[in-house]
């Protein structure tokens, strides 16, 4: 899984949407993040199409919706997502949320099937804390890939992270500027200035350092090249401790159907 990605929550103009994965494509991204409801998984598969880019460079992840975690729900909304995208499979399948219809005993079986039938190649959770992951993988005959969540120096995710490295999946980032809130911190733009680069870039970086993959949001060709800079930013330890120093807890997502401790 490629270690920077493009998000595309709230990218729902079509011919934008699709624009900017192509864009990111050939800029020299090669993963893409999407989810059925966000309305756009058609304009991203759009975006793959047209890109000078093999189908088969691109890591391609989607997410279940809550209200379709019903056992048959997940077959025929999956399929549907794949119809959408313009695939045969992708590379990624996520339960987006542990709410809504989820139920492990019936929803992670689907996940099974669809991975059993070649449509996914890796399952991941998406929202979950370290019980739900435990359960997932108590359920589950694949090994649980990934877990996104929203991860940035303001909400450093450390239980999550220390839960992924001890039990062996990946911690994906999403919000990995904090909804554009790491624009404001004197620390992170005391570092971007030390290195002529943007505080989007810092965010990322050390979003690297802790062994994330991040999938910022970006439309505009600019903001997918400036994210893409972040890879080459090397910060020190110094930095680092700097950052993790910040004593700012700012959580962007939090529904009334999350976890209980997101409360």
């Amino acid at each position: 899984m490629p270690v920077l990605g493009l998000g595309t929550w709230e990218n729902e103009n079509p011919e934008q949407c699709a624009e900017s994965v192509a864009t990111a494509l050939e800029a020299g991204y090669r993963h893409v993040d999407t989810a059925q409801v966000y309305g756009n998984e058609a304009a991203v598969g759009d975006g793959i199409a047209r890109a000078d880019v093999d189908r088969e460079d691109v890591f391609l992840a989607t997410k279940v919706w809550t209200s379709n975690l019903a056992y048959d729900d997940v077959i025929e909304t999956a399929e549907e997502s794949l119809e959408r995208l313009g695939v045969d499979a992708v590379d990624l399948l996520y339960v987006h949320w542990p709410a809504g219809a989820y139920d492990p005993e019936e929803t992670l079986p689907a996940f099974d099937e669809l991975r059993d039938r070649g449509l996914t190649e890796r399952v991941g959770v998406s929202n979950f804390e370290p019980d739900h992951v435990e359960r997932a993988m108590d359920v589950l005959d694949a090994p649980v890939f990934a877990n996104q969540v929203e991860t940035h120096p303001f909400c450093t995710q450390t239980e999550l992270r220390e839960h992924a490295a001890d039990h062996g999946y990946e911690i994906v980032g999403y919000s990995p500027l904090a909804r554009g809130a790491v624009f404001d911190d004197d620390v992170i733009a005391a570092i971007a200035a030390d290195h002529d680069a943007s505080a989007a870039q810092v965010s990322l970086a050390w979003l690297r350092e802790k062994g994330v993959t991040a999938i910022p949001k970006a439309t505009s060709e600019d903001h997918i090249a400036d994210n893409w800079a972040s890879r080459t930013l090397e910060l020190s330890d110094e930095e680092i401790e700097r950052i993790d120093g910040i004593e700012r807890y700012d959580r962007r997502v939090h529904p009334d159907f999350g976890p209980d401790a997101w409360e």
